[in-house]
C-alpha cells in the first residue's frame, strides 16, 4: 500500500481558496532528494513532511525547488491533517524544525501556531529591486530571509504586477508588499512574490505575517492585527505579537486524499 498523501487549503474556512499545502506523515525519516522530487511533483508551494520524534514530530517543508526553513500555511495544514485523520489527541502538536520547535493548539474552529518573530529593517532598495516592484513603496525594508515593502493604499497593493523574471534576480528573490487596508474588517493586507524559491505568487503566506506584525505594530499602536493576504485566492489570518514570537491564528479545510504510490 501506499504513503497517504493530503492535499489541504490552509487560511481559509472554504475549499479553493486560501493556500494549498499537501502533507504526508511519514513512519519514519525518508532522504531529503526523495522528499523534494515528490514536493515537484505535487507543484504546490509547499509540501510538508512529518514523521513521528519522542516529543512531537520532526516537520519539514519544500517547495518544487528547495528546502526551507520555515512555512505557515504547510505548518497549519499538517496540525490540521494531524488531528482531523485522528494521528493525535494531544491539545498541543509540537513540530521540531528548521526554525526550531514550533506548535499549534485549538482555537475553537481556528489553530493558533506559535512562531519566531521576523525583524524587519530599514533598507535602501536597488534601482534593479525597485524596477522589479513597478511601483513607488512609502517603506522599504529587509528581513533575514526577504525584502519588504509598504505602497501609497491597498489598492496598489491589489493591482502590483512586479517583474518576477528581474525580482528573481536579486537574492533573495523573495518580496512581501503590503499597505494599511480599506476594509474595516482587516489592519492591513499584504501579497507575497517568492520567485527565487520557485513560487511566483504565494496565495497566503504564514511565514510573512512574523514580520508584518513587527512592521505595522509601531505604525498602528497595536499588537494584535485581522490580516488579509489580497493573492488571486485569498486568504485571513488573526495574529498576534508578544515579545519574539508571533501568534499566527488560521482555518483550513481538507479538499484532497490521495495514495502515493512508493
Amino acid at each position: 500500500m501506499g504513503l497517504r498523501i493530503v492535499q489541504v487549503d490552509a487560511f481559509t474556512n472554504r475549499p479553493f481558496s486560501g493556500n494549498p499545502a499537501a502533507v504526508c506523515i511519514l513512519e519514519a525519516p525518508r532522504p531529503a532528494a526523495w522528499m523534494q522530487a515528490v514536493a515537484r511533483e505535487m507543484n504546490l508551494s509547499e509540501t510538508a513532511f512529518l514523521n513521528p520524534e519522542p516529543s512531537g514530530y520532526r516537520l519539514r517543508w519544500f517547495t518544487p525547488e528547495a528546502e526551507i526553513a520555515l512555512c505557515g500555511h504547510a505548518t497549519l495544514a499538517s496540525a490540521h491533517v494531524l488531528w482531523e485523520e485522528g494521528h493525535s489527541r494531544s491539545p498541543m502538536l509540537e513540530f521540531h524544525t528548521l526554525s526550531g520547535l514550533l506548535t499549534a493548539v485549538r482555537a475553537g474552529n481556528w489553530i493558533e501556531m506559535n512562531f519566531p518573530v521576523e525583524p524587519v529593517m530599514p533598507v535602501e532598495f536597488s534601482p534593479a529591486l525597485l524596477e522589479a516592484i513597478g511601483a513607488k513603496p512609502v517603506f522599504t525594508g529587509k528581513t533575514p530571509v526577504r525584502f519588504l515593502a509598504e505602497l501609497e493604499s491597498a489598492d496598489a497593493v491589489r493591482k502590483l504586477r512586479p517583474n518576477l523574471s528581474l525580482l528573481a534576480q536579486v537574492a533573495p528573490g523573495r518580496l512581501i508588499v503590503t499597505a494599511r487596508s480599506d476594509d474595516p474588517r482587516y489592519d492591513f493586507i499584504s501579497r507575497y512574490f517568492a520567485p527565487g524559491i520557485g513560487i511566483p505568487e504565494d496565495p497566503v503566506t504564514g511565514s510573512a505575517h512574523c514580520a508584518l506584525p513587527v512592521y505595522w505594530a509601531s505604525k498602528l499602536g497595536k499588537k494584535e492585527f485581522m490580516a488579509y493576504q489580497a493573492s488571486a485566492r485569498g486568504g485571513e489570518l488573526r495574529v498576534t505579537l508578544a515579545d519574539n514570537r508571533v501568534f499566527i491564528q488560521g482555518q483550513a479545510v481538507t479538499v484532497m486524499r490521495a495514495e502515493l504510490v512508493d
